[in-house]
């Protein structure tokens, strides 16, 4: 591939042409397999979800330790919560998903979840 300071001189189209390859520059093709796209687009938005779900459990539990939840609330959220981790984990199991699929890396960050 070329890098952006290569410069190209020729009086023939030719040689300009067998320079700037087009297969070179074409972008991966896609697999547009029904299957396949279905899945991805499920483990993408079982992701999200997950990092949302995660993110609420994380706010439960701030709101929990400075004491600004009710004993039946902290008991209405528990169980919202346990129940939408087990449909996550249904869902996770229909799309034929890893648990460590649904974990994002995010470089020199790390994985989203631990």
């Amino acid at each position: 591939m070329l890098s952006p300071q290569t410069r190209v001189e020729s009086e023939a189209v030719g040689e300009f042409a067998s320079v700037m390859q087009p297969a070179r520059y074409a972008p991966p093709r896609m697999n547009l397999n029904p299957e396949s796209v279905r899945n991805g687009l499920g483990q993408l938005v079982l992701t999200l979800v997950k990092l949302l779900h995660e993110l609420l459990e994380r706010q439960a539990i701030r709101r929990i330790e400075t004491g600004s939840l009710s004993e039946e609330q902290i008991e209405r959220l528990g169980l919202t919560l346990m129940r939408q981790a087990e449909e996550i984990e249904r869902l996770r199991k229909e799309f034929g998903l890893d648990a460590e699929d649904l974990n994002l890396d995010l470089g020199p960050l790390g994985r989203l979840f631990q």
